[in-house]
C-alpha cells in the first residue's frame, strides 16, 4: 500500500505555542502530516524560533525533520548605572519598558526610558548617572573691625568653612584666596574660598572685611617748634610730643594723645619767644635763664672801636639765620666799668650786671675775648681773636645734642637756604 498517496497521517500533528503553522501535503491530501508534508512555522510578534529551521518535513521515520519551538525575544541585560539604577516592566523581554533613576546628587545622562525592540536591541544606548551639582560652601560674614589703640591693624579671625556635596560627599581641601586670619591693615580686604568634588565641579563663595582706623583731626607743629608723633600721627592712641626751638618756651601741652572720642587730650601747644629778664641781681641768675634752651656766644671788648670786635660783629651780621638755627644768643660786653654796657640783641644789660658777668666767666676787659657756652652752661671754647661764622657753626655742630637737633630740623624743613 502506498502510504504517501493514501493520505494517511504519518507524523505527529504540529502544535506551536506562541506561533502559527502552515503545512502543505505533497499531493494535496486532506491531512497535512502525511509523509513528505512540509510545514512552515511562524512565531507570534515578540517571539522567535528557539532552534532549528522555520520549515520542517515529515520523514519516513514518522518524525519531523527538525525541532520547533517559539521563545520570547530577549534583549541583552542592561548595565546597572553607577550611583543609580533602573526598573523594568518585564525584565529584558520584548516590549519591556525600563526607566532609569539616579541617587541623590546625581543627574541622568542619556535616555530616561528604553524599550526592548523586536530585533533584540534597546531603543537607546545605556544611560549614566553623573555628578553635575557644584558643592555648596558658605563663607563667613565678617563685620567691620576697628584698629587697636596705637595701631593701624586689627586682628581678624574666622573658622574655615566646610563644603557640602549632594553626591558622594567626597571633597578636596578648601582653598583660600586672599589674606589668611591674622592682623589686617586699614582698608577693604576681599577673600574667597573654593572647593571641588570628585567630578571636578567647583563651589566657591566670597567675603570681605573692612578695617577702619579711628582718627582725630590732624594737628600741626607750633610755629618755632617741632612735633613728633608715633604710630600714624592722628590715629586713636597716637601720641604727639612737642618741642620748641631754642629761645622759645612751650605753652600748653608738651604731649597730646588722640583719644577714643576722636579728640586730642590736653590743650593747644604754642611756642612763645623767651622773655629774658635783665633785671636780675646776679650773673648766674641771668645765665640760668638760658639753661637747656640756648647756647651763648659772649663777645667782650674794651671799646666799641676795637678792631677785632668790629670785625667779629660785622661777620655775624649776615649769620643770624645760622645762629638761630643753632639756638645761639649773642651777648655783647663793651667798655670798662663803670662806663661799660652790655647788650642782648636790643636789650641793655645794666653795668653792674655786665661787670658780674665778666667776673663770673673770668673775662678780661683789657682786650678782645669771645666765650662759647653750651646749653648745659659749660664753657666750651674761648678765643682772643675773631673767627668766621662758618667756624663758629662747624664747632657748635659737633657739640652734644646738636646732631639730634639737626635731624629734627631736617625733618621739619628748617634750613637757611
Amino acid at each position: 500500500m502506498d502510504v504517501q498517496n493514501t493520505g494517511t497521517p504519518w507524523c505527529a500533528p504540529i502544535k506551536v505555542k506562541h506561533g502559527d503553522v502552515s503545512c502543505r501535503s505533497p499531493g494535496g491530501q486532506y491531512y497535512k502530516n502525511v509523509m513528505g508534508s512540509r510545514c512552515k512555522i511562524r512565531c507570534k510578534r515578540g517571539y522567535e524560533m528557539q532552534q532549528g529551521h522555520p520549515e520542517v518535513v515529515c520523514m519516513a521515520s514518522k518524525h519531523w525533520s527538525g525541532n520547533y519551538a517559539c521563545r520570547e525575544i530577549r534583549c541583552p541585560k542592561l548595565q546597572m548605572p553607577a550611583n543609580g539604577g533602573y526598573k523594568c516592566s518585564d525584565g529584558s523581554y520584548f516590549n519591556s519598558r525600563c526607566e532609569f533613576f539616579c541617587s541623590l546628587g546625581y543627574t541622568l545622562k542619556g535616555s530616561k526610558t528604553v524599550t526592548c525592540q523586536y530585533h533584540k536591541t534597546w531603543t537607546s544606548g545605556e544611560s549614566a548617572c553623573i555628578d553635575v551639582d557644584a558643592p555648596v560652601i558658605k563663607c563667613p560674614n565678617l563685620k567691620d573691625k576697628m584698629a587697636e589703640p596705637g595701631k593701624l591693624t586689627a586682628r581678624v579671625t574666622w573658622d574655615t568653612p566646610e563644603g557640602k556635596d549632594t553626591a558622594d560627599g567626597i571633597l578636596t581641601d578648601v582653598i583660600l584666596k586672599g589674606k589668611p586670619p591674622g592682623h589686617f591693615p586699614e582698608g577693604l580686604h576681599k577673600m574667597s574660598y573654593t572647593v571641588y568634588d570628585r567630578a571636578g565641579n567647583k563651589g566657591s563663595c566670597r567675603f570681605s572685611v573692612r578695617v577702619r582706623v579711628r582718627r582725630c583731626s590732624p594737628i600741626t607743629p607750633p610755629e618755632n617748634g617741632y612735633m613728633k608723633c608715633d604710630s600714624d600721627g592722628d590715629n586713636y592712641g597716637a601720641t604727639c610730643d612737642f618741642k620748641c626751638t631754642g629761645g622759645y618756651e612751650l605753652q600748653g601741652s608738651a604731649a597730646r594723645v588722640c583719644q577714643y572720642g576722636l579728640t586730642w587730650s590736653g590743650t593747644e601747644t604754642n611756642c612763645a619767644a623767651m622773655n629774658i629778664n635783665v633785671g636780675v641781681r646776679t650773673a648766674s641768675g641771668l645765665l640760668d635763664q638760658f639753661y637747656e634752651k640756648r647756647r651763648l656766644l659772649i663777645i667782650s671788648a674794651p671799646t666799641a672801636a676795637n678792631h677785632y670786635y668790629r670785625f667779629q660783629m660785622t661777620n655775624l651780621q649776615h649769620a643770624q639765620c645760622g645762629l638761630d638755627l643753632r639756638h645761639v644768643t649773642v651777648i655783647e660786653l663793651v667798655g670798662i666799668y663803670p662806663a661799660q654796657i652790655g647788650r642782648i640783641s636790643h636789650r641793655l644789660i645794666p653795668p653792674g650786671l655786665a661787670l658780674q658777668l665778666r667776673l663770673l666767666l673770668q673775662i678780661s676787659h683789657n682786650n678782645f675775648n669771645m666765650v662759647m657756652i653750651d646749653k648745659q652752661g659749660m664753657d666750651k671754647e674761648r678765643y682772643t681773636y675773631p673767627i668766621t661764622s662758618a667756624q663758629i657753626f662747624t664747632t657748635i655742630d659737633t657739640w652734644q645734642g646738636r646732631m639730634d637737633e639737626m635731624v629734627l630740623q631736617q625733618e621739619a624743613g628748617h634750613t637757611c637756604q
